[in-house]
C-alpha cells in the first residue's frame, strides 16, 4: 500500500475528503438524487403519521372502556369531580385528558377509520421506498459506469514507469472488485442512510411535540453511541484498507500462475504456488475477518445501548400516564417514536463496515485517479519529411541511480536499417523506450529530422513509429481485427494485402473463418511465430515512418524466420528500421550494427566489418553460429564483453 493511500485510510481529514468526493460523483445524476430525495421524504413523512393515528386509536379505544362504567348523562367533567372527591385523583386526571362520553362504549367506526388511514399510509410509504431504492440503484450504476469509465481512461494515460511498477493483478483489482464493492456499498447503505436520517429528525419533532422531558431522556443515549461508532469506525477502516490491499496482492498472484501455467507445471512448481496463494489467502481471510469482527461490534453495543434507553422511557411513561400528564396512547406513540428514531442509528451503526469498507475501497480508486499523467508534451508535430533520421545526442538515461544508457551517440540515416545487438541488460529495449518517449532522457537530445522529440507531443511522435514488441500479443477479436488495430479504417483488401506481405496470408486463409477467425491473448491454434507475423503485419498496416523490431524473431522457427526476414526486406524500403535481435542472423544484412554494452556504444558497423574487427560483437557470432567445443577459451571479461 502507498504512503498516499495508507494516509487516506488513516486520516480522519482524509477519509471526510473521500467521501465528499465519492459524494461529487452524483452531480451527474442530481435528477435522480432529487427524485429519490423525495420520495424518501414523502415515506417517512407517511411512516412519522403513522404512531400518532395508532394513539389516537388506543386512546379512543380506552376512553370507549372508561365511559361505559361512568353513569349516563354526567358531563365528563361532573364525572372527574365525582371521582376526586371519593379520593380517585389519579383515575379522574385520565378521565379528564381522554374525550370520555360518560354512559358511551367504544366508537368501533371511528376506531376502524384510524386504523384503515394508518394502513393506507404505510401502503403509501412502502410504495415510495420501492421507487425510490429504483431510483437511487439506477444512479448508482450510472455512477459506477463513468467510474470505471474514468479508471480505464486514466490506465491509458499514465507513463509506462507506473504500470511497469504495478502489478497486473493489483490494477485489475482496483478497477473491478473496487469498484465493485464501493457499488455495493452505495447501493446497501444509501436507503437507510436516506431513510435513517429524516426518520431521526422527524421522530425526534414529534417526540418534542408529545412529551419534552422524555424526549431529553431519550437523547442522553446519542453521545455515548456517537462515541462508539467514532472509535469502531476509525479502527476498521484501517482494517478494510488492510483487507482490500491483501486482496488486490492475492489477486496479481493468482494472475502469476495463471499466465504462467505452463512454465509452473514443466518445472513443478505447482506446490509452491499453492503455498503462496494458501498463505496469501490466509492473510485475507484474518484481514476481512478482523475488520468485520471490529465493525461488527458497533451494532450490538448500539442496540445494549438503546434497550437501556427504551426501559428507562417505558419506567418514565408509565408514571406520566398515572399522573395525568400523557394518555397511554401518547406514550405508546412517543415509545413507537422512540423507535423510530432509536433503530436508524442502530442500521447507521451496523451499516458503517459496508461504509468503511467502501470509503477503503474508494481512497484506492481515486489514489489511481491522482497518480501523475504521462505530460502529453509540447503541441509541436515533426517536419514533413520522409524517411526519418534519428540521432541521440549525448543521451544518458537510469530508472534508478544507476545509468542504463551513458553518453550515447548514434545516428540512424533515413531509410536505412540499424540493428542493436548486446547482452541482456545492455540497454537495447530502453534505447527505443527512450525514442518512443516511454520514458524521457535524463540527458541529451533524441532528434528525428533535427527536431526534438521533447518539443513534439507524444502521439504525434508515436503515430510515426510502427512497434512490433517481443511479446507476440494478440488482442480479444478476429484476425482481421489484429491486423488492422495500426490502423482502424483499413479495408479486407488492405488486411490482406498486409499480410501478404509479411508472409502471414497462407497461415490466414488455411483456418476455417479465414480474417474472421476470433483469437484471443492465448489462442492455441496459432504458433508463436505465427502470432508474431500478425503483429508485424499490424505495425506495417499503418504505414509507419519509423519501424522498430524488438526482439521480433525470438519466437520463430526457422522457416518463420525466413517468412519474417524476407517480410521485413521487402517493407524496410522508405522506412528507418531500428531491430533489437539476439539472433544474429536476422541482421546480418542491416545497414549498421551497433553493439552495445554496459549503455555504451563498444562497436559499430557492417556485419562483416564487426567481423573482422574481432571484437564483442565477433565473440557472439563465435558462440552462435559455432560448436562450443570449437571456442576459445575465454575470461571472465571477455564473458561479460558478449
Amino acid at each position: 500500500m502507498s504512503r498516499r493511500e495508507r494516509g487516506q485510510l488513516e486520516d480522519g481529514a482524509s477519509v471526510a475528503a473521500t467521501s465528499r468526493r465519492l459524494a461529487g460523483l452524483f452531480r451527474q445524476v442530481r435528477m435522480s438524487v432529487i427524485g429519490s430525495l423525495a420520495l424518501a421524504v414523502f415515506g417517512v413523512l407517511a411512516y412519522l403519521v403513522g404512531p400518532r393515528i395508532w394513539g389516537r386509536a388506543i386512546d379512543a379505544v380506552l376512553a370507549g372502556t372508561l365511559g361505559a362504567g361512568l353513569p349516563t348523562g354526567q358531563t365528563k367533567e361532573a364525572a372527574a369531580q365525582a371521582l376526586r372527591d371519593s379520593g380517585r385523583n389519579s383515575f379522574a386526571d385520565i378521565i379528564e385528558r381522554l374525550n370520555v362520553t360518560p354512559g358511551s362504549g367504544i366508537d368501533f367506526g371511528y376506531v376502524g377509520h384510524l386504523l384503515l388511514i394508518a394502513a393506507g399510509l404505510y401502503s403509501l410509504g412502502t410504495l415510495a421506498g420501492f421507487g425510490q431504492q429504483y431510483i437511487q440503484n439506477s444512479a448508482i450504476a450510472r455512477v459506477m459506469q463513468t467510474l470505471r469509465t474514468d479508471v480505464e481512461a486514466k490506465l491509458n494515460r499514465l507513463p509506462v514507469r507506473y504500470l511497469n511498477g504495478s502489478s497486473r493483478g493489483e490494477l485489475l483489482s482496483r478497477m473491478t472488485n473496487d469498484i465493485d464493492n464501493i457499488a455495493t456499498s452505495l447501493s446497501q447503505t444509501l436507503t437507510q442512510l436516506f431513510f435513517g436520517l429524516l426518520t431521526v429528525v422527524g421522530a425526534l419533532a414529534m417526540m418534542l411535540s408529545i412529551s419534552p422531558l422524555l424526549t431529553l431522556l431519550a437523547l442522553i443515549s446519542i453521545p455515548l453511541t456517537f462515541a462508539i461508532g467514532a472509535v469502531m469506525a476509525k479502527r476498521s477502516q484501517r482494517l478494510f484498507g488492510d483487507q482490500w490491499r491483501l486482496t488486490g496482492e492475492l489477486n496479481a498472484h493468482i494472475e502469476e500462475s495463471y499466465s504462467g501455467h505452463e512454465l509452473v507445471t514443466v518445472f513443478d512448481r505447482g506446490g509452491v504456488f499453492r503455498e503462496t496463494f494458501a498463505n496469501r489467502n490466509a492473510e485475507v481471510k484474518k484481514a476481512s475477518h478482523l475488520a468485520q469482527f471490529v465493525s461488527g461490534l458497533i451494532a450490538p453495543l448500539v442496540l445494549f445501548i438503546g434497550n437501556l434507553s427504551y426501559v428507562l422511557l417505558c419506567v418514565v411513561g408509565a408514571f406520566s400516564v398515572i399522573s395525568g400528564q400523557l394518555t397511554l396512547g401518547g406514550v405508546v406513540a412517543f415509545v413507537q417514536y422512540s423507535r423510530q428514531y432509536s433503530q436508524p442509528l442502530g442500521m447507521l451503526a451496523s451499516m458503517s463496515n459496508l461504509f468503511q469498507s467502501g470509503i477503503a475501497s474508494a481512497a484506492r480508486v481515486f489514489a489511481l485517479l491522482d497518480e501523475p499523467e504521462e505530460d502529453p508534451g509540447s503541441q509541436g508535430r515533426l517536419p514533413v519529411v520522409r524517411p526519418r533520421r534519428i540521432t541521440f545526442e549525448q543521451v544518458s538515461f537510469g530508472y534508478d541511480r544507476e545509468l542504463t544508457i551513458k553518453d550515447l551517440d548514434l545516428v540512424v540515416e533515413p531509410g536505412r536499417t540499424a540493428a542493436i545487438v548486446g547482452a541482456s541488460g545492455a540497454g537495447k529495449t530502453t534505447l527505443m523506450n527512450l525514442l518512443m518517449r516511454f520514458y524521457d532522457v535524463g540527458s541529451g537530445h533524441i532528434l528525428v529530422d533535427g527536431t526534438d522529440i521533447t518539443s513534439v507531443s507524444r502521439d504525434a511522435l508515436r503515430s510515426e513509429i510502427g512497434f512490433v514488441p517481443q511479446e507476440p500479443w494478440l488482442f480479444g477479436g478476429t484476425i482481421r481485427d489484429n491486423i488492422a488495430y495500426g490502423r482502424p479504417d483499413a479495408t479486407l483488401e488492405q488486411v490482406e494485402q498486409a499480410a501478404q506481405a509479411c508472409g502471414v496470408s497462407h497461415i490466414v486463409n488455411a483456418l476455417p473463418q479465414g480474417y474472421d477467425t476470433v483469437v484471443d491473448t492465448v489462442d492455441g491454434r496459432l504458433s508463436e511465430g505465427e502470432r508474431q507475423l500478425i503483429c508485424i503485419a499490424r505495425a506495417f498496416i499503418a504505414d509507419p515512418a519509423v519501424l522498430i523490431l524488438d526482439e521480433a524473431t525470438s519466437a520463430v522457427d526457422a522457416r518463420t524466420e525466413f517468412l519474417l526476414q524476407r517480410a521485413t526486406s521487402r517493407l524496410r524500403h522508405g522506412r528507418t528500421c531500428l531491430v533489437i535481435a539476439h539472433r544474429l542472423s536476422t541482421i546480418r544484412d542491416a545497414d549498421v550494427i551497433v553493439v552495445l554494452q554496459d549503455g555504451r556504444i563498444v562497436e559499430k558497423g557492417t556485419h562483416t566489418q564487426l567481423l573482422r574487427a574481432g571484437g564483442a560483437y565477433h565473440r557472439l557470432s563465435q558462440y552462435q553460429f559455432h560448436e562450443p567445443s570449437a571456442l576459445p577459451a575465454l575470461d571472465p571479461d571477455q564473458h561479460s564483453s558478449l
